[in-house]
């Protein structure tokens, strides 16, 4: 090839690379890039009735999530329309929904009912504010690559939360569905006496329609249509429509019903357009009494997103970046605080209904959002006349399945440690307040954590008959040796463990007096810290005073690199490192 051709072909060929490469860092960042250049023609459909029975919950849930958050309602419609583009744009989970949720209000109703943030006497400016430091909060976790974090809460403490988060919200909602205003005095009979006077009969009608109507739309429906032959994907629609039918026939008895002066509360106006952009104005003290409230939700909020985006994820065998979901997660925050939305995060609700409906990619979001700003804009006027019984009654439908004592029990029986982490969270939550029960929860995983780790498993082993198996002694007829001694640790050598492995080997030793030789059998080790191989060389140096001597099998690589650094084996000597426990056992017994 001449010169000038191949000077011509490294050119283009290194433009094509750096094209390449462009692209696959656009897609990394945005990958709506990457599911549209394989978008199908048959993938629109799918994501149109998606994308339709999504919207139908957005109107119901936006408001009920708002109202129980103690904001506005519009606070919660302005939440479910950008945010969840923004988040279709960046997010890597193709059916997550974003928007108001159910746990995330209860915690922002936590929050600003608090002594100081009530203080502020602006709670449209409190929520607005979490909203941007929670945003803000989560980009900044994604630049420190924090994506990780999200494996550091465990699920039983998650679990707890969730459970006793819900009760709260159940609770929180009673009053709505009996139409009585909750008393503010404490300890005061009359105070109470009066809200049960403030009972409203047609309010717990409304509540009881809407409750017996939203039952009967899930599995009674489903299981009667079913029995009809009805199709999947028509049944999908029918039953997901219960919200939207109890908010339009709740609506329509407030509207023309007489309920002889015994009225009934209702939603009321709300401003009608579309939002547009603005930044709220508050004081830098405002902002610091928030950030702590926003730290808060903004971890739980992305905890909870990441944990629903990977349910829906692993069943279509799709994969979850968690870093790129603080970004997504964070800029949707950032935009509900721009277009005067409440914080947002992933609906476990929404998100089945989305992934149930045959949602292929974010498209159907898009969709859903875009339905919900035409309503906005045109049927705002329409939205004041809904009870907020019947809101009420639909977020405690959607939230009682948040409830989840028997998998307390299910916990406990497996593991009593996260049992009692489960159970200690789920009380902390209803007892001391939402921060402190999760607190409390972290804090006993983190015991028990420590408690597993400091008294690790270990075991006397000894050789199966014909075999070069070892197993527990205790457990299985094996074949052992009066003078040799095989001790399997099943857990990394580290500061916390070292004195309870010395004293488990002190002990066998007393039982067993004539032993000679002990090798101990590191295939589960992963690590020896510097404080445990002072400990390993002191117990050495007894055991070759005694006469004994300290034998190694089975050492993984990286363990015997880091011993090869020190002068340990030299220290050893007499006793050997054996790459399996069969030649210890030839070279020993």
């Amino acid at each position: 090839m001449p010169p000038y051709l191949s000077f011509l072909y490294l050119k283009l060929n290194n433009r094509n690379q750096d094209m390449h490469a462009e692209r696959a860092a656009l897609a990394a960042f945005f990958p709506i890039v990457d599911w549209l250049k394989n978008y199908r023609r048959e993938d629109i459909s799918d994501d149109v009735f998606a994308g339709v029975i999504t919207a139908i919950l957005l109107v119901p849930q936006g408001i009920a999530y708002a109202l129980l958050a103690g904001l506005p309602p519009q606070l919660g419609l302005y939440a479910s329309i950008l945010p969840p583009i923004v988040y279709a744009l960046l997010g890597t989970s193709r059916t997550l929904s974003v928007g108001p949720v159910s746990v995330a209000a209860i915690m922002i109703a936590s929050a600003l009912t608090a002594p100081e943030i009530s203080a502020l006497g602006n709670p449209i400016q409190s929520g607005l504010i979490l909203s941007a430091e929670i945003g803000a909060i989560m980009l900044a976790m994604a630049m420190l690559r924090m994506g990780g974090l999200v494996n550091f809460i465990s699920h039983p403490v998650l679990a707890g939360f969730t459970s006793g988060a819900a009760l709260l919200i159940i609770v929180n909602q009673l009053p709505q569905v009996f139409g009585v205003k909750m008393p503010t005095c404490a300890l005061d009979l009359g105070c109470y006496a009066q809200a049960v006077g403030s009972f409203s009969a047609p309010t717990l009608a409304i509540s009881l329609g809407s409750l017996a109507l939203l039952i009967f739309f899930g599995s009674p429906l489903t299981r009667l249509l079913k029995k009809l032959r009805v199709n999947l994907s028509a049944i999908t629609a029918i039953s997901k429509c219960g919200p939207l039918l109890t908010v339009i026939l709740s609506t329509l008895a407030v509207s023309y019903a007489d309920f002889g002066g015994n009225p009934v509360a209702i939603v009321g106006p709300l401003p009608s357009g579309f939002p547009s952009p603005h930044f709220t104005s508050a004081h830098l003290e405002t902002w610091r009494l928030l950030l702590p409230y926003a730290g808060f939700i903004g971890l739980i909020s992305y905890v909870e997103s990441v944990a629903i985006a990977k349910v829906t994820a692993n069943l279509r065998g799709e994969k979850i970046a968690p870093n790129q979901e603080l970004i997504a997660l964070g800029s949707a925050n950032l935009t509900a605080f721009l277009f005067g939305g409440m914080p947002v995060a992933g609906g476990f609700s929404r998100t089945m209904v989305n992934f149930s409906a045959g949602a292929r990619t974010q498209m159907a979001m898009i969709i859903a959002a875009t339905l919900l700003g035409l309503s906005v804009i045109f049927l705002s006027a329409s939205f004041a006349n809904i009870p907020k019984a019947a809101l009420a009654a639909i977020i405690l439908v959607a939230i009682f399945r948040l409830v989840r004592i028997k998998h307390i029990l299910h916990t406990w029986r497996y593991d009593g440690g996260d049992g009692m982490a489960e159970l200690a969270t789920l009380l902390g939550v209803l007892v001391f307040g939402i921060e402190q029960g999760i607190t409390l929860g972290i804090i006993l995983t983190i015991a028990s954590h420590l408690r597993k780790t400091s008294q690790p498993h270990i075991a006397v082993v000894g050789r199966v008959p014909d075999t070069e198996h070892f197993r527990n002694i205790k457990r299985h007829s094996v074949e052992t040796w009066h003078h040799l001694l095989l001790v399997r640790i099943d857990e990394s050598i580290t500061f916390a463990n070292v004195s309870y492995i010395e004293d488990y080997l002190a002990g066998e030793l007393k039982r067993q007096p004539n032993t000679r030789h002990i090798v101990l059998i590191l295939s589960a080790v992963n690590d020896i810290d510097a404080t445990a191989l002072d400990a390993l060389e002191l117990f050495n140096q007894g055991l070759q005073a005694a006469g004994k001597t300290l034998n190694l099998s089975e050492a993984q690589d990286k363990v015997m690199d880091k011993l090869e650094k020190t002068d340990f084996f030299e220290q050893l000597q007499p006793g050997k490192v054996f790459a399996r426990t069969e030649d210890a056992v030839k070279a020993l017994g």
